[in-house]
């Protein structure tokens, strides 16, 4: 007999398991806030009020003390607190819970957790809020990254995860006949049964930028798999992976299951807990987002472990010719500007031949190009109610301070093309708000521009030909890590190339992208996040490897 809760998601996931396969548009949660309710923006405002000056509530195990220092980009007091666990006893008490998840079938592991997926789809709005007061992003894209877009990662996993496993049948009679002679042996005959068997305790290690977007695959995959997971949020965005753990174990109590599968572990700058707990044998799967440092000392350290990581980045533009030169520019002012240059995705070095730039009106030269990019950002930041959803606010006073340490050495070598200012938040006038510093370089400047500098930090490089455009390129993508490449051309010689350079670097290309297609750079059941091809990832969100190397396959033969 089927959970009910599955019965209830099962036309969805059917739905995932199709778009996975086709890899066209599809979208399982409205992603505009205005779909939530004509209130839904002051419905989950009320909601994240409560959440200020309070103890964030969680029953979990081995609590010793409460903490909390999650500061908001926007200069509202947060003051909220959480329980601080021992990570022991959320182990052991994960081990526990995993004894009736595992021998759950993945039918009901998938329908318990989409209903998870359901109930936080229903509270976006709140998170969005919870999401944007930690991370500093506008309002509209919170909602978006740490709501239906993160919901959708997570639901692409389960999907995923459910295909494969249910291609295993669960038993088999195995028969082997010994030849037809009448004196031959009788066949041997047995009968085989498998199991999904679950890897152990994961760990999820949740980023600042994008908490939720960069932490569902992973913990959605390992549950789906009949992992527990403890999930370790960034201390400065704690709330939105603490809406997220709270629905997950409310969800799993109401479905009949131990709601200690799942729990958050807080910790501070003053007493980290997570390289202690990573090397713990008892984690076997460790899911990473974060500065490469620790995501290569995660790979090579944390040996016990399954360990899936995104890194830092530096992405890439070449320029070589276009036929919608205007549009080309408002795509890489938003580019350079969009949440002042802090998700993984940005763009940050742009690159054109000395030969510039070719246009149906005429070749514009690198000269030009910088001073008309530099136009179309102003143009594009020049209305503050604009700038303040396209920027967000700066999340960490060392942004702003490796912001301004760069800009003042630029301004001694004469490399500015435009200079980074601050600007009024009309709602929030403690916000931390910069407009982008737009830098020229040279190719003499590549450890300058091949290094990642988080921020609104974009360098225009002045190559000797588009072929050294792709090779330096290449080189970032092997020495910095990228995870995206995207090309201005039409000629077609060009985009071949282009293509070549990107399956040698491992990143995703995109081409002669105009329009509004940046707002959304990665598209769930579409869209891979990350190959695994170079540094700044190890693997893929979520391919079949993403979800299979989570649990392995048990086998029991008795011979009949």
């Amino acid at each position: 007999m089927s959970h009910p809760m599955f019965e209830r998601h099962q036309g969805l996931l059917q739905q995932a398991v199709a778009a996975i396969g086709t890899r066209g548009f599809w979208s399982a949660y409205p992603e505009s806030y205005r779909a939530y309710g004509d209130n839904a923006f002051e419905s989950g405002r009320v909601a994240f009020e409560a959440y200020r000056g309070a103890q964030f509530y969680l029953d979990q195990p081995g609590v010793s003390g409460r903490c909390g220092e999650e500061q908001s980009p926007y200069g509202l007091p947060l003051s909220i607190t959480y329980p601080r666990c021992s990570d022991d006893s959320l182990i052991a008490a994960a081990k526990v819970a995993m004894t009736a998840w595992a021998k759950a079938t993945p039918d009901t592991r998938a329908g318990v957790l989409i209903e998870a997926l359901h109930r936080l789809n229903a509270a976006s709005p709140e998170i969005a809020h919870a999401a944007m007061h930690t991370t500093g992003q506008a309002f509209t894209m919170a909602f978006q990254m740490a709501g239906p877009h993160a919901q959708e990662r997570g639901l692409e996993a389960i999907a995923n995860a459910w295909r494969v496993m249910t291609q295993l049948p669960p038993s088999v009679r195995w028969e082997r006949s010994h030849g037809t002679a009448a004196n031959a042996n009788p066949p041997t005959v047995l009968d085989k049964k498998f199991s999904i068997v679950p890897r152990g305790v994961a760990l999820v290690i949740g980023c600042a930028t994008l908490p939720n977007w960069s932490a569902y695959p992973g913990l959605f995959a390992s549950l789906v798999t009949g992992n527990g997971v403890i999930v370790k949020p960034h201390p400065n965005a704690v709330l939105p992976l603490a809406i997220t753990v709270a629905a997950i174990r409310q969800t799993l109590k109401e479905a009949g299951f131990d709601p200690n599968l799942v729990s958050l572990l807080v910790d501070d700058a003053n007493a980290p807990a997570v390289r202690e707990l990573a090397l713990k044998p008892e984690i076997r799967i460790i899911d990473y987002t974060g500065h490469s440092e620790f995501g290569e000392w995660l790979e090579t350290t944390a040996r016990q472990a399954v360990v899936f990581t995104q890194k830092s980045s530096v992405n890439c533009v070449v320029v070589e010719s276009t036929d919608d030169y205007k549009g080309m520019l408002r795509n890489l002012a938003f580019a350079v500007s969009l949440s002042s240059g802090q998700l993984p995705t940005r763009t940050q070095t742009i690159l054109v031949s000395n030969e510039g730039v070719k246009t149906p009106e005429g070749l514009v030269p690198p000269e030009q190009l910088g001073r008309d990019l530099s136009f179309a950002v102003g143009r594009l930041l020049d209305d503050s109610a604009r700038a303040a959803e396209v920027l967000g606010a700066i999340q960490f006073p060392s942004t702003l301070a490796t912001l301004d340490s760069i800009q003042d050495e630029a301004s001694t070598n004469g490399s500015i093309l435009r200079p980074s200012i601050p600007l009024q938040h009309p709602q929030w006038p403690q916000a931390k708000l910069r407009t982008p510093l737009l830098l020229k370089a040279s190719m003499k400047d590549g450890d300058i521009f091949g290094a990642e500098h988080v921020g609104p930090i974009s360098y225009l490089v002045q190559t000797s030909t588009t072929s050294a455009s792709f090779a330096i390129t290449e080189r970032i993508a092997r020495d910095s890590g990228s995870l995206g490449l995207s090309l201005y051309s039409v000629n077609p010689v060009i985009h071949g190339l282009a293509e070549d350079v990107a399956m040698r670097s491992g990143v995703m290309l995109s081409v002669n992208l105009t329009g509004g297609l940046l707002f959304d750079p990665l598209a769930g059941f579409s869209d891979f996040h990350g190959t695994g091809g170079n540094r700044a990832a190890n693997s893929c969100q979520t391919d079949t490897h993403f979800v299979a190397a989570r649990y392995t396959i048990g086998e029991v033969r008795v011979q009949r």
